[in-house]
């Protein structure tokens, strides 16, 4: 499988379970989970610019092809594979995916590596609410939820167990954690009824930005989806490159 350029392979074991995890900068860690259809040449660019950013990125392998472009069809074909996978639950408001128990573990391990304050995971699309999940039995402080589409059909699911959504709020409360939710207007995938009940759920300790799809790149595909990849324009002044630049000062004020 290939390694994309900047980071290094390792292999991390937990519950059992053994899997790559591509590792890359140095500072607090942040877990960053790839969105459908897997660690795409972009999903890999924004892992490079966080790690830059002064963090320790872990980037586990979770589906797809490392490094193969994004297509359609290929999108397609991974959809319907891990719609019938036994670690995703794609239709479960309310529990998470067994894959986060997994996630959990890792984050544990990278808090444990690096130290500090504690740890923050970015997911995206498809495992953008696993990080909400893994604020339960870990020290995850800065938890980013960019376009989650999780669960299917279910406008104001959270796809997170009512124990998991618990302990974001003594994360919240106890420890000073916060919620940072990105998507576009319109986006058919992840709803605005799912940030409102995102607000609802935790009140003034969820931030959201939602941008215009005007703002995405246009050569990205349709409809306007993958803020930090896809459909980021990583240029001075554009919308989507300023919510980049807060998922990063997010992060640093979090577990800096």
């Amino acid at each position: 499988m290939a390694t994309p350029d900047g980071f290094e392979s390792t292999i991390s074991t937990h519950l059992g379970q053994s899997r790559e995890v591509f590792r890359a900068g140095s500072g607090p860690a942040v877990i960053i989970m790839s969105e459908i259809p897997g660690i795409t040449p972009q999903v890999a660019y924004f892992a490079r610019r966080v790690a830059e950013s002064g963090f320790s990125v872990y980037m586990p392998y979770l589906f797809g092809e490392t490094m193969r472009p994004f297509s359609k069809p290929y999108v397609r074909s991974i959809i319907l594979k891990n719609c019938i996978s036994r670690e995703f639950r794609v239709l479960a408001a309310h529990r998470s995916s067994p894959i986060v128990d997994w996630l959990r573990a890792l984050a544990n391990q990278a808090h444990a590596e690096q130290g500090g304050k504690g740890v923050g995971a970015i997911g995206m699309c498809f495992t953008g609410n696993f990080a909400l999940g893994m604020m339960l039995g870990t020290k995850l402080l800065a938890p980013v939820l960019s376009q989650p589409s999780l669960p299917i059909f279910r406008k104001t699911g959270l796809h997170a167990s009512n124990e998991e959504i618990a302990a974001a709020k003594e994360r919240i409360e106890v420890d000073g954690a916060r919620i940072l939710g990105l998507r576009f207007r319109d986006d058919p995938l992840c709803p605005a009824e799912r940030f409102q009940r995102l607000r609802e759920t935790f009140g003034a300790a969820f931030e959201s930005i939602e941008l215009d799809p005007a703002s995405a790149n246009p050569a990205g595909p349709k409809p306007a989806h993958s803020v930090l990849t896809n459909h980021l324009i990583d240029e001075a002044g554009q919308p989507t490159r300023e919510a980049l630049d807060r998922v990063l000062a997010f992060l640093a004020e979090q577990l800096k």
